[in-house]
This record gives structure tokens, sequence and C-alpha cells, in this order.
């Protein structure tokens, strides 16, 4: 199946004409330029699950409380005297 033609988006020569001109810019140092890329990525991936966590652990915390908040019903104390 073929991809539709899509304006905008570079084709195939485009590529091959981005990652010369890419060589040419960063040379011996897009490796480490990748690298650290990779590892930011990595990081804001890494901070992205905590905050997760954090809002998870929060929210059940939250519904914990909130039951613990409601006090024990109480015996009619008319019932008590009769």
């Amino acid at each position: 199946m073929m991809i539709a033609f899509i304006p905008g988006l570079p084709g195939g020569s485009e590529w091959i004409i981005i990652l010369i001109i890419a060589l040419l810019i960063f040379g011996k140092r897009l490796p480490e330029v990748m690298r650290s890329m990779g590892q930011s990525i990595k990081q804001f991936k890494k901070g992205m699950e905590d905050v997760d966590v954090e809002l998870s652990d929060e929210s059940d915390n939250e519904s914990s409380t909130e039951n613990s908040d409601i006090p024990p019903s109480e015996e009619d104390p008319d019932s008590e005297e009769k």
C-alpha cells in the first residue's frame, strides 16, 4: 500500500539532502549530539512517569482521607431510651 502524497513533507531525495547537510554541519559531533538528544528524551520520559506516579499517589491518598473524614453512623439516641 502506497502512502498518499502529503504536501509539505520531504520526500526520499529531500531526506538524503537533509542528512548530508546535517553531516556537514555537525561532522564528528553528530553521534555526540544524537547521544545527548537521546539522554534528554530519556530524562523527559522519566520525569513524566514520576509525575504520573505522584498524581496517582495523591489521588489515592485523597480518596482514602475522604473516607476517613466521614464520621461513623451514630445510633438514634431515642431508640436507647425506649
